[in-house]
């Protein structure tokens, strides 16, 4: 494995993230930290669409040298676009886990061949499911 995989530049790695899925959050992303979120699945879809509120999961993704570290949460993505940390609803769990759980492969395999980096949870990190 040659050094520069072990240490790729900042826009390589957004380059590679955002292939994974649509949930980078590239404008709020900087070196060595990244914001991932899943709006999974809608409170209630009779309302206007800028007025909808999702069930679902962010992550914080930080570089610690030669691996990263997932922080994982789940809640409440309110109509103002914030994530709220809120218990899911038991309707919603199936549906947040299957996403999230997808996500966190598809993250693993690529950070791992692209670039020979390992994943490790935050202690914080929300459990799945």
């Amino acid at each position: 494995m040659s050094e520069q995989s072990k240490n790729p530049t900042h826009y390589r790695l957004l380059s590679t993230l955002k292939a994974i899925g649509p949930y980078l959050r590239e404008a709020q992303c900087e070196q060595g930290k990244y914001l991932f979120d899943c709006l999974s699945v809608c409170v209630n879809d009779k309302k206007s669409p800028e007025e909808r509120e999702f069930w679902g999961w962010w992550l914080e993704l930080e570089q610690e040298g030669e691996a990263f570290e997932a922080k994982y949460r789940v809640g409440l993505y309110d109509a103002k676009g914030d994530w709220m940390d809120e218990k899911l609803p038991k309707k919603a769990i199936a549906e947040v886990s299957r996403t999230q759980e997808g996500f966190h492969q598809k993250l693993i395999e690529t950070l791992a061949t692209q670039f020979g980096m390992t994943l490790d949870f935050h202690k914080e990190s929300a459990e799945f499911g």
